[in-house]
């Protein structure tokens, strides 16, 4: 199989199991079957390219021309390939995941879910893969709109107003900000739309034009959550929980932060941004995010919600990175897209098996049940350590990286802000663990047999908890894919 072919087969299978599934939606064991095999198929078809991205090749593919520099095109490259292997690969563990929830809580529309989960992952394969600004543009908005349906699944007045504030703020900043800033990067290079080495804009614009536009890319990728565009994030935690671990984990988060790391990468150039010191103001407002919003997270006690505000949080790590510009910022925070993944969805993970066994979402009603489900438990624990950023957890890596981007850029009080968040990771996880080990039960659960959820709700969480630490063993693989980025 020729590359070309392999990343076209890669869009295509997830498109054609979309379409299969309604012909099964009386037989839940085929449409299942038939999703669990388009996964595994596309992980094995992705991970036969990392041989080929990490010995320097860089496929590609043109299927439309609209205008000169308006192409669909795919190329794919070191920084892609990592969000491609993560989306791809995540989306095995999240089905057999799903399967579990969807049957344990009798959800309707299961059909539908699956459905748009399958064309969430074209879609963020084709962002993944995108050559150009406008192929990304292009999945970006399929991706908003497949996922959607997710978000209002259950159908409820709370669902829907969730869904409209999901679809309002993603489509606001996107066509109001991401569309205009693309066209103005069209009209300053002449055309020139390609993702390229070293950027497209030097001696292309003013340092004062160059900064609105890095605002305009910045705030028009709402999936990254920066602040104030952040509320679509935890109002979409209505969904159900296999749909948070799709958005904080998968799919939807990842495709935002990529956007923007890929863009000051390949459009600006790190050397651009650093030398007139233009992104300085980005490192700040993504700092200012990661305190406000770690803060945020201890005051919530639902669970999904303290996780949610945790993400943003930890998305912001990712635009910090970006906006530092040197090796060691980009470094780390392109790892941390493969470090959070991993992390976040095996705390979303034990918080949906959590409610699967026992009903409970609130932190304070869970005082005891680690010693009732030790296993999802134990994941917590694991996948709290990668938020972190503690050994023997992949997290570690990545944070590091950022530390030391931040003291190459001369900016002591962004590594200050980078420790503090990770104490603040301590405060707002640990005391989850603590408590479901450590602490009484409660009377009414000590009348009350509470147990593992069903197996095909554990197994995943078991699966990505290693992920974590696999993650810390082959760190130094992750960094030698991604340092060819970088000068």
């Amino acid at each position: 199989m020729s590359d070309s072919t392999a990343i076209l087969l890669s869009l295509a299978l997830p498109l054609i199991c979309a379409l299969l599934l309604p012909l099964f939606r009386k037989h839940p064991n085929l449409r299942e079957g038939i999703s669990i095999t388009t996964a595994v198929s596309l992980f094995v078809i992705v991970m036969t390219l990392v041989p080929k991205i990490a010995s320097g090749a860089r496929p590609s593919v043109q299927l439309l021309q609209f205008l000169p520099g308006i192409t669909i095109a795919f190329e794919l490259e070191p920084l892609g390939m990592l969000f491609a292997m993560v989306a791809s690969g995540l989306w095995i563990v999240t089905t057999l995941y799903a399967i579990g929830y969807m049957r344990g809580h009798n959800e309707k529309h299961q059909t539908r879910f699956f459905m748009c989960f399958a064309v969430a992952i074209a879609s963020a394969l084709g962002i993944a893969f995108s050559k150009n600004l406008f192929t990304l543009f292009v999945f970006y908005e399929v991706l908003t709109m497949s996922t959607y349906p997710l978000v209002t699944h259950h159908g409820t007045a709370e669902s829907m107003r969730a869904g409209r504030t999901y679809l309002g703020i993603l489509l606001f900043t996107s066509m109001a900000f991401l569309l205009f800033a693309i066209i103005w990067t069209w009209s300053l290079t002449g055309g020139n739309l390609n993702f390229t080495a070293g950027g497209i804009l030097a001696q292309k614009a003013t340092p004062t034009q160059l900064m609105i536009l890095l605002g305009l890319f910045a705030f028009g990728t709402g999936k990254a959550a920066l602040m104030p565009f952040h509320k679509w994030l935890p109002a979409a935690m209505v969904a159900p929980t296999p749909v948070s671990a799709l958005l904080h984990a998968v799919a939807v988060v990842k495709a935002g932060v990529f956007t923007i790391m890929k863009i000051v990468v390949y459009i600006f150039g790190i050397e651009l941004l650093s030398k007139g010191g233009l992104s300085i103001w980005l490192m700040y407002v993504a700092a200012a995010t990661i305190l406000v919003t770690s803060i945020i997270a201890l005051t919530k006690d639902n669970l999904k919600a303290r996780l949610a505000y945790s993400t943003i949080s930890q998305l912001s790590y990712i635009v910090l990175g970006a906006a530092l510009a040197n090796k060691w910022g980009v470094i780390g925070g392109s790892m941390h897209i493969a470090m959070h993944a991993f992390g976040k969805i095996t705390l979303f993970f034990c918080a949906g098996a959590i409610y699967v066994a026992t009903h409970k979402k609130n932190i304070s009603d869970m005082d005891g049940i680690g010693r009732k489900m030790p296993i999802t438990m134990g994941a917590f624990f694991i996948g709290s350590l990668c938020v972190i950023g503690l050994p023997p957890s992949g997290g570690s890596w990545s944070k590091w990286f950022l530390i030391m981007g931040a003291q190459d850029a001369h900016q002591v009080i962004l590594s200050i802000v980078l420790m503090l968040s990770s104490l603040l990771s301590v405060a707002y996880l640990m005391p989850v663990v603590a408590r479901a080990f450590f602490a009484p039960s409660t009377a009414e659960e000590t009348d009350v047999e509470i147990k593992e959820a069903p197996f095909l709700c554990v197994l995943p969480l078991c699966v990505t908890a290693a992920g974590c630490i696999a993650l810390f063993v082959f760190g130094q693989d992750l960094y030698l894919m991604l340092k060819v980025i970088v000068p």
